[in-house]
């Protein structure tokens, strides 16, 4: 079964299913702008922890949100909500902002085979859940309202805050808005539940007045009613271990009456050229642009799975371009074996492969099973084919998609492939032996006959 490093007690937990069902949830998009490929990466956490599990036959019921209001600006409690800023920004309607982001959002994970969860609750349209469980937490003692309708988590309430990331209540620095510590608050480290506002994208409450409900609210809202208060697992970016999950454990637990999320799981930064990615440091990295640079968006998905989730990645475009010629590569394999007469899978790499992703999603290794089947000449070709095409159950990288179809040449593959011709006609030997170790690096074999040069 498969064993995962837990947040929370800071080891490697076995997954275990409840009445033989994973409940996973998974914090989403705030649909305001493009996902970049570090947002994916964190995505793609989810997807693996399911095609895992599906391969030990354990069903996976898996909600992840939409954050289509709430999400402000600033994480703390100030700032503008990102979705009327973007609105305004670009002249549009806050729900033509958000729908169109979020459709954005399935294409990209679409374009890296990350499924969709079987879940996917907008905030917007979930407001009277989070409505009852404030109501809900106020009559157990657990928050307040305060004169303008705002609504507080009282935080002493919970006296095993901290848990996830470390932090303890009596720790904290008081946060400070312009004007100074909020007033409205009976503890410094109270937040907002619900927030009094008068803007766009407000709804009425039953304590009186209209506002917004707080960012950490939602998932708390949309996981119980959508899972129950027995969750198996709840993933995430490693950023939002404080304050949002935090938070959420608190309003969570203190609702249910017990420990909700049995595994808190983080994935780790993602870096481009070293650099954390930023709009100011103008290193954003979309799917769109890996497209454009004539790359597979799968050779993403195997760029992130070179390394294991929770360790800080730093990609690069050199990177991608290797992942994209080793993905050709496979798919030009896995063609070639399909001509062959089939066999059984090769035992030995699909179980040392299936511990490996069994083992914390331990992908690197994973990969380098599948390198050394590549390359082993005493497994036959149909063997190699059946465990490729098994073990890609897991990897999602389209494996087959090459069967049956003509080769295509990478990009840049064709004018090299005249250039050499050419050298050749010339008797420029030189020339030909470097233009063919070019070819080489983009995944093209270069083969001289008597009729001229072939590739494959």
């Amino acid at each position: 079964m498969l064993r995962i490093y837990d947040t929370r007690t800071r080891k490697v937990e076995p997954v275990t299913p409840t009445a033989g069902v994973v409940r996973m949830y998974s914090c989403g998009p705030t649909v305001y702008r493009f996902a970049h490929v570090g947002n994916l990466r964190t995505y793609l956490l989810s997807d693996l922890i399911r095609r895992v599990l599906a391969a030990r036959r354990v069903r996976v019921r898996a909600c992840q949100n939409i954050t289509d209001v709430g999400h402000l600006v600033d994480d703390a409690e100030i700032g503008e909500d990102k979705i009327l800023m973007q609105a305004r920004a670009e002249g549009k309607s806050t729900l033509d902002i958000a729908r169109f982001y979020e459709d954005a959002y399935r294409r990209d994970c679409a374009a890296l085979n990350i499924r969709q969860a079987d879940i996917t609750p907008r905030a917007t349209e979930t407001i009277d859940l989070m409505i009852e469980l404030i109501v809900k937490l106020m009559e157990k003692g657990h928050a307040y309202a305060v004169p303008d309708g705002s609504v507080f988590f009282a935080a002493e309430t919970f006296p095993t805050y901290g848990e996830i990331s470390g932090n303890r209540l009596d720790a904290l620095q008081p946060g400070h808005r312009v004007e100074g510590v909020d007033p409205r608050k009976r503890f410094h480290a109270d937040w907002a539940l619900w927030k009094h506002a008068d803007r766009e994208l407000t709804w009425e409450t039953p304590w009186g007045g209209v506002g917004f409900p707080g960012w950490h609210l939602e998932c708390s809202a949309m996981s119980l009613r959508y899972l129950g208060d027995h969750i198996d697992v709840h993933t995430g970016g490693i950023d939002l271990r404080f304050p949002h999950h935090e938070d959420e454990r608190a309003q969570s637990n203190s609702a249910a009456g017990r420990e909700v999320v049995q595994r808190w799981v983080h994935g780790e930064h993602l870096l481009f050229d070293g650099r954390k990615m930023a709009k100011s440091t103008g290193n954003v990295v979309l799917v769109q642009d890996v497209a454009d640079q004539g790359l597979d968006p799968l050779a993403l998905r195997l760029a992130f799975m070179e390394h294991r989730y929770r360790q800080q990645l730093n990609l690069s475009w050199d990177t991608l371009r290797a992942a994209d010629r080793t993905l050709r590569r496979w798919r030009a394999r896995v063609a070639e074996w399909a001509e062959y007469p089939s066999a059984p899978i090769a035992a030995a790499y699909s179980e040392r492969a299936q511990e490996a992703f069994e083992d914390d999603l331990d992908t690197p290794t994973a990969l380098r099973v599948l390198r050394e089947l590549e390359r082993d000449d005493g497994v036959a070709p149909g063997a190699k084919f059946e465990t490729f095409l098994h073990l890609d159950n897991v990897l999602a990288l389209d494996l087959s998609s090459e069967i049956g179809r003509a080769p295509v040449l990478p990009p840049g593959a064709a004018e090299l492939l005249d250039q050499r011709a050419r050298a050749r006609e010339a008797r420029d030997w030189d020339a030909a032996d470097r233009l063919r170790d070019e070819l080489a690096e983009k995944g093209v074999k270069v083969a001289d006959t008597p009729d001229g040069q072939t590739w494959s």
